[in-house]
């Protein structure tokens, strides 16, 4: 697909004055490419698109006061979805590439990117709508690999695992823990199966010490 002159309006936000200035006149030099507005943080963007001032894509710094660049990128994908967002960060490690990218980030670039290689990346978002250039791409396996070895987050387990994990801090037994939760035996093995899996342990005391750890071992009455 072959792109007209001047065909991708392109917006910019990064809280550096001289870096976004920069970067403006670059991507504005590209002959597809045209410069529809730039923003000092995530805040000023949400104003100029709530002016109907919409881009094919936004350029969106991470490290930003008032709405840095995860957060904006969380609303702009609620509400502008057909905005492509490109990440163009110093930061490049794999926590927040892989934060960025789960928050609706379609690409993600260091700002160290030599100018051909932005312009692929523009380019290449609005046609097929996704782009990472081969270093980003290892480090965002490396991040989602990485996370599938974490032991789950106490916010995400139910009421009934927190209230299960609670008794494995007692001196219970399972069978006397199914018995004060009014739940069979063969259910209490699932929540054990269960919970093992997502806190990534295999054994009661590993439930135990990930109970104390994370503020769940309050005694059982």
């Amino acid at each position: 697909m072959a792109l007209k002159e001047k065909s991708i309006t392109v917006a910019l936000a990064d809280d550096h004055q001289l870096v976004r200035s920069a970067m403006a006149r670059l991507v504005a030099s590209f002959a597809s490419c045209t410069i529809l507005f730039e923003a000092e943080n995530g805040e000023e963007v949400q104003e100029k698109l709530k002016n109907h001032i919409i881009p094919d894509v936004l350029l969106l710094d991470i490290s930003m006061p008032v709405l840095d660049g995860f957060d904006t990128a969380i609303w702009m994908t609620k509400h502008y979805p057909q905005v492509r967002i490109i990440a163009l960060t110093m930061n490049t490690d794999e926590r927040s590439i892989v934060k960025m990218m789960r928050n609706g980030a379609k690409g993600y670039l260091s700002k160290n990117t030599e100018p051909p290689e932005l312009l692929l990346a523009i380019e290449t978002v609005v046609i097929k709508g996704f782009y990472l250039p081969e270093e980003i791409s290892w480090k965002f396996v490396q991040g989602i690999q990485s996370e599938a070895n974490l032991p789950a987050d106490p916010s995400s387990l139910n009421e009934k695992e927190k209230e299960f994990l609670t008794m494995i801090c007692t001196e219970m037994s399972y069978d006397q823990i199914a018995k004060k939760m009014c739940i069979g035996v063969r259910t209490a093995d699932d929540y054990r199966a269960t919970l093992y899996e997502k806190l990534k342990v295999h054994s009661r005391m590993g439930l135990a010490l990930y109970a104390i750890k994370n503020g769940i071992s309050d005694a059982v009455s």
